[in-house]
């Protein structure tokens, strides 16, 4: 049995191990990493779990290594959804060790517990994988066109409350690009209340970025709700295809 089969396949006995060996790595790779953030821990305890983050990162960029390395069609694979996954694990702990005053992105290794659905061959969850996958082709052309339109009603939400408030909350409006977080906000209905308008006209216009902020939020839903049954219905035509055919 060579390496290609091990690493590649999970219908043999060695690369069912080798996935599962893998899983075991990603799910230990959390455990330190979240000890390391309780303070009661003694110095050496913290020196204990870092050393086991960085053996554990060493194993997760040999593997990557050697899935690149024993893949048929290499770019495939780091352009696949597993390998984008990949990737942004390793690269979140190189990106934190090397800058980890400015960020810390150890967290997105938990990205890589997704390969569950993959180690363990669930079939319920890759059909509703493919079936996401397929929702978000159906509405890629509707939701680029509905991004576009939320950014401008993002820039125009700052103009306007910026028209309104920035002379008497120069401290919080100073500028449209200040103004673009209170939009943002607003425009999510998030409302964090740590900046609000305290004019007559501020608030009139605060109220009319909610009521369209409503929108915002249930426009992507129902795009991918659509998406979704139309992928569904694919599938039952697709079924009913085949027992014809039978």
């Amino acid at each position: 049995m060579n390496l290609q089969d091990i690493v590649q396949r999970s219908d043999t006995v060695a690369g069912r191990r080798f996935d599962r060996i893998v899983l075991l790595l990603i799910i230990a790779s959390v455990v330190p990493m979240s000890l390391s953030t309780v303070t009661s821990f003694s110095q050496m305890w913290l020196a204990v779990f870092a050393a086991a983050e960085y053996v554990i990162i060493v194993l997760f960029t040999i593997e990557y290594v050697l899935r690149i390395v024993t893949a048929e069609r290499k770019w495939a694979y780091i352009l696949s959804f597993y390998g984008v996954i990949d990737l942004v694990a390793l690269l979140s702990f190189y990106v934190t060790m090397f800058w980890g005053g400015m960020l810390d992105l150890r967290a997105f290794r938990a990205l890589r517990l997704l390969r569950l659905f993959s180690t363990f061959e669930f079939a319920r969850y890759a059909k509703a994988t493919v079936r996401i996958g397929r929702a978000l082709k159906y509405a890629r052309d509707e939701a680029a066109v509905f991004l576009f339109a939320t950014l401008v009603l993002l820039y125009i939400a700052a103009m306007g409350i910026y028209h309104f408030e920035s002379e008497v909350q120069p401290e919080k409006f100073d500028t449209v690009f200040h103004s673009l977080w209170w939009a943002v906000v607003t425009l999510t209905t998030v409302g964090y209340g740590d900046t609000y308008p305290i004019t007559v006209g501020g608030r009139i216009w605060t109220f009319v970025i909610l009521l369209l902020g409503m929108g915002i939020v249930a426009v992507p839903a129902g795009l991918i709700a659509t998406g979704l049954s139309r992928a569904i219905e694919e599938e039952r035509r697709a079924a009913r295809g085949g027992e014809e055919e039978d």
